[in-house]
């Protein structure tokens, strides 16, 4: 199934269960109003989004409306742990992880601020998943048992704060920004087969102003898969319900499908011509994520966010005491 949040007025928004190929979408007011609601209590709660899910895809929720990606947060708008891995960094690589803040994910269509250009602003597109509970000591097998959902994530960075960082040795954080992630988070089976030993075999494209920067390859040469992600974070404590675990930037071998990062694409650059020519972003530019399965169709929804500076306001969280969904009583949002 495919689950979104739709912005409510309050900091966790609107869970809503959404057709397979992201037409339609329902409230799930009638079973969680939350995503992390459902996350604590996945065995009892899950199967009734399912329902709810096989409902719309057949076209028969009476209270069913268009879906509107514009309208969502991220799927798990704040969660109780982030970790990204670098998962992709060549066979003979030891598996690393980078805790970051959980407190205020960004939407997938939600402008990213940053406070100067001068700051060396990239992205970084990836995937990430979203566990259930995973006990310490956990094994890969059982790492990959405790991925509920995996969705779209683009990890913000700032290249010319790390190396002030890296040199204090107490790992990243100014230069790590909220991350974004994709409308949707769909649970595994989703995939088909492209969902094969904890890796996703399908091609993430990335472009920046409307230009292909990457069309690259997630499972081809992953050196970690989720699992193992997940049993790494898991070795010396319990990795709870609603824990969010990252890849990194997707990247490949092969350097012809290009590229998931602009410092990726300037390594390559120095390395070809002695020089890296590809700038970071600046105000008004715009970043695209998006990922299709085998059938053509677009599985995560885009990641499509536009660079804002100073000259900007802010986007800031609303208020938690919304009472109003989309001008629909909340009491109603549920009704099939």
């Amino acid at each position: 199934m495919k689950l979104a949040t739709y912005q409510d007025g309050s900091r966790d928004g609107q869970l809503v269960v959404v057709s397979r190929d992201l037409s339609t979408a329902h409230f799930a007011t009638s079973t969680a109003t939350r995503l992390q609601q459902v996350l604590d209590d996945w065995n009892f709660l899950s199967p009734q989004l399912q329902d709810l899910y096989v409902t719309l895809n057949q076209g028969k929720a009476r209270h069913a409306f268009a879906f509107e990606p514009q309208k969502c947060m991220a799927p798990l708008p704040r969660a109780f742990q982030w970790a990204e891995a670098h998962a992709y960094p060549g066979a003979d690589a030891a598996l690393r992880l980078q805790a970051g803040a959980g407190d205020d994910f960004q939407g997938p269509c939600q402008a990213a601020w940053f406070g100067a250009e001068s700051w060396g602003i990239d992205f970084q597109a990836g995937l990430a998943a979203i566990t259930g509970d995973v006990d310490m000591g956990a094994s890969a097998d059982q790492g990959l048992n405790g991925v509920r959902l995996l969705m779209l994530a683009n990890s913000w960075a700032l290249r010319e704060l790390e190396a002030a960082e890296a040199a204090l040795g107490a790992g990243l954080l100014q230069s790590r920004p909220s991350p974004a992630f994709s409308p949707v988070a769909v649970t595994p089976d989703e995939l088909g087969e492209a969902w094969h030993r904890g890796r996703v075999h399908l091609t993430l494209q990335t472009t920046v102003n409307g230009k292909k920067l990457g069309l690259c390859e997630a499972g081809a040469d992953m050196a970690f898969d989720f699992g193992q992600l997940i049993a790494h974070l898991a070795k010396t404590r319990r990795v709870r319900a609603g824990t969010v675990v990252g890849t990194g930037p997707v990247a490949n071998l092969d350097t012809s499908k290009g590229a998931c990062s602009l410092a990726a694409r300037r390594a390559h650059e120095a390395q070809q011509d002695g020089q890296a020519r590809t700038p970071y972003l600046v105000t008004g530019d715009t970043v695209r994520i998006e990922m299709k399965g085998r059938d053509g169709l677009s599985l995560f929804g885009r990641i499509e966010q536009r660079v804002t500076g100073p000259s900007e306001p802010i986007e800031t969280p609303a208020a938690d005491d919304a009472d109003e969904l989309a001008g629909q009583p909340a009491g109603e949002a549920g009704a099939v």
